[in-house]
């Protein structure tokens, strides 16, 4: 009755309001009498008046700044992904893509179309909006920085970091005197220009330095803490000699640059002995609180805004200012974590790829189009090298590293990536530095950036020496080593009391290794340590409770799984245990609408299918991580879909082929460690009339007859399967029930699928 009167109002309402809109409108072309009306008058000029307004509105700077930022972001993410899997920072690729977008190839090849997408008088919102993206990005460096480490390591670091920046500013100078006549703008004192060449040549990319040390797995090291330490001073010291720089070139002269850096030292003791406490005690207020007040969000981000402004207005730049106020952020781990994740991803993904591509738009390469001028870059790239590379590893081999640690850090800090692009587009915008040499300068971040991979592969070559992250305690003899890769807490409990029920017996024999893998991009070295606490401490509370004495992996790493392949690999595991991901689209209609997003968009579903790969998942019942660990990894594997289990003491194992024969061992095992009662599925009479799986089942039944059992297809019926804890497949009868879409699968207890 309540339904029927809503929709009798609901009728009245609609129907009686839109009448009464329709007599107005009527009424309303009473008034047009005496009026001069220009309407379209035939369908060839309404659909010419059509194609006009939508053409008005493509052009609209609204809707080409939008249509610009989707390019830019798509383009950045392919050719990040592309670098990352070919073992570079994502920072290399995005930085490329930026140039193709601009004149050196899009605009080479496609000039009209490069003009339509980029036409002058839309690069200044880019420009702004890239700032923007830039300020909201130093201020999370700002915050990545760990100030404690500074205080407790600096002995060292100091000394490194110093050499590192005096060297190759050093070098720099004396490369500006030999280049100086030839390519510095008119009107540019040799001052300016040697101070900018210097600093360019000093700066170091603090975080693509973190993440590349994150991924190495080196950060628990000696030598990763040495090399984050210095490259954490080379950044605070190369951002304050740069607002020095800046002052010097604005002023035009040092004597009159000492106004703007008193203004500048008055900004910094304000900063740390004002503002500081103010921010520390409101971090204190709220640091226990899950959520964050927008209006104390509205604090940090005006107060942020203000130390850009004043900042700028002094003379030192905007961007210090975002990274003063990040480095004075209150050092509480969770409250900098909830601001970086607010901000990360905004500046990251949608602002950077902007500035990378206003980048591009300003590096021609086309400018350097003689021997000499490729030269003079080759030039550049050396003293680069040569000043931060070698400069860092002496500094380094005196405080009495050794030269393999010195080379690496050399290496380390030998990457400039996107910090280098802030300084020479400074640089740019103040007239310091022509077309030419910004060009030059940016090969060069881009040589220097790309060759510490290769470089740190060459060094550990060279001193027979390989970065591994596998725990002493696996590398002794056992004769049956468990790896649990988990993504959340909750699936590492479960795969820890699975690993547990197949090795609880064998303490002296069998090792269990719990790993966690984070995508480095999501890691900040500040709070590493912390974060892996928190990781591991409900997976070590539950290792106590089942007395299963465990060994745990971290790592960051930009694809995770290789990763879980070449550390199965390294460890010479028996068994890999890893949990079920989830498809976001999956069980909706915009899933099945977008289906083709997960097989054709993928880029490496992508790359699988010009491999030959691809035919080998088709229907894949698995999310798209797991069908890459599936395809990638060669040591056996476990894939575990968990329906919050506990207890194993049930356990139905299905028998459909020879080849599932080797799921008998698990079986063994499970009774031995276990005391489990299995249950064997023989779909084809396998256990009568296969040798091989008869001798295999009749070994179990000699030593535990009383806790395994045979049934047969017509025994299997629903009540029976939902009174096991765990049922277990083979890979291939996994893939064939599913694409049967055998009816018995539906609403079944937690399921291990083990790929031999």
């Amino acid at each position: 009755m309540r339904n029927l009167k809503n929709t009798l109002f609901y009728l009245i309402i609609i129907g009686g309001f839109t009448w009464l809109m329709y007599w107005i409108v009527e009424q309303g072309k009473l008034l047009e009498v005496g009026r001069t009306i220009v309407s379209p008058s035939s369908a060839d000029s309404q659909w010419a008046q059509f194609l006009s307004s939508l053409y008005h509105n493509l052009q609209h700077p609204l809707a080409l700044l939008l249509f610009q930022i989707i390019t830019i972001v798509l383009v950045a993410r392919i050719f990040g992904w592309i670098f990352r899997k070919i073992g570079q920072p994502s920072v290399i690729g995005e930085i490329i893509a930026g140039i193709v977008l601009g004149p050196s190839l899009f605009g080479l090849y496609f000039p009209d179309m490069k003009e339509a997408l980029f036409p002058v008088d839309s690069l200044g919102n880019l420009q702004l909006l890239s700032q923007i993206g830039l300020i909201l990005f130093m201020f999370v460096i700002g915050m990545e920085l760990d100030l404690k480490v500074l205080k407790n390591k600096a002995n060292e670091a100091v000394v490194i970091s110093h050499a590192s920046i005096v060297i190759p500013f050093a070098l720099g100078i004396g490369l500006a005197y030999y280049i100086y006549h030839e390519f510095a703008p008119p009107g540019i004192e040799f001052l300016s220009f040697s101070l900018f060449l210097g600093i360019a040549m000093s700066i170091t990319a603090f975080p693509v330095l973190a993440r590349i040390v994150q991924e190495r797995g080196i950060h628990k090291t000696r030598l990763g803490t040495i090399v984050i330490t210095c490259a954490a001073a080379d950044d605070i010291t190369a951002w304050c000699i740069l607002a020095v720089v800046i002052a010097i070139v604005k002023a035009g002269s040092f004597i009159s640059s000492l106004y703007v850096i008193g203004l500048a030292l008055i900004y910094v003791l304000a900063m740390l002995f004002i503002v500081k406490p103010f921010l520390k005690r409101v971090g204190d207020l709220y640091a226990k609180k899950n959520n964050i007040k927008k209006s104390v969000v509205a604090i940090f981000l005006l107060t942020l805004i203000i130390s850009s402004y004043v900042s700028e207005i002094i003379g030192i730049h905007a961007l210090f200012g975002a990274f003063m106020m990040g480095a004075i952020m209150p050092d509480i781990t969770k409250f900098r974590n909830i601001f970086i994740e607010k901000i990360e991803d905004v500046s990251v993904i949608l602002l950077l790829p902007l500035f990378f591509v206003f980048t591009g738009l300003r590096t021609e390469i086309g400018l350097i189009n003689e021997p000499y001028l490729w030269k003079i870059t080759g030039y550049i790239i050396l003293v680069a090298v040569v000043g931060k590379f070698f400069g860092s590893a002496l500094a380094a081999k005196f405080v009495g590293q050794s030269w393999r640690d010195s080379l690496t850090i050399g290496a380390l800090m030998n990457t400039r990536g996107l910090m280098e692009l802030v300084v020479l587009n400074i640089g740019y915008e103040l007239g310091v530095l022509s077309p030419k040499v910004f060009t030059m300068m940016v090969i060069m971040a881009l040589v220097t950036t790309f060759m510490t991979g290769p470089a740190l592969d060459i060094i550990n070559f060279i001193f027979k020496t390989k970065n591994t992250i596998i725990p002493a305690e696996v590398k002794k003899s056992s004769d049956f080593n468990i790896l649990i890769s988990f993504g959340n807490n909750e699936k590492g409990k479960s795969l820890l009391r699975l690993a547990n029920s197949l090795t609880k017996k064998q303490p002296d024999t069998a090792n269990v290794t719990a790993m966690h893998l984070t995508i480095s991009d999501e890691m900040h070295s500040y709070n590493l340590e912390e974060y892996e606490r928190q990781t591991f401490k409900p997976i070590l509370e539950e290792s106590k409770k089942l007395k299963q004495e465990i060994t745990t992996i971290f790592k960051a790493t930009g694809d995770i799984e290789t990763d879980i392949a070449n550390i199965a690999k390294q460890g010479k595991y028996d068994l890999v245990l890893v949990g079920l991901g989830k498809s976001i689209f999956e069980g909706t209609l915009l899933g099945k609408v977008l289906g083709f997003t997960t097989r054709i968009i993928n880029p490496d579903r992508l790359l699988d299918k010009f491999k030959g790969k691809e035919g080998l998942f088709e229907n894949s019942p698995f999310d798209d991580r797991t069908r890459l660990i599936i395809s990638k990894t060669k040591t056996p594997l476990g894939v575990f879909i968990d329906k919050d289990i506990h207890d194993i003491k049930k356990v139905f194992v299905g028998i459909f082929s020879v080849g599932d024969v080797f799921l008998i061992d698990y079986a063994q095992k499970l009774i031995y460690n276990n005391e489990s009662h299995v249950t064997l599925l023989d779909n084809n009479e396998h256990t009568k009339n296969n040798f091989i799986v008869e001798n295999a089942l009749s070994a179990v039944q000699q030593n535990y007859q009383d806790n395994i059992e045979v049934i047969h297809p017509d025994q299997l019926n629903k009540p029976f399967l939902l009174q096991q804890d765990l049922i277990i497949f083979s890979l291939e009868t996994w893939k064939k029930l599913i694409e049967d879409e055998v009816s018995w699968l539906t609403d079944i207890p937690s399921v291990l699928i083990i790929k031999p």
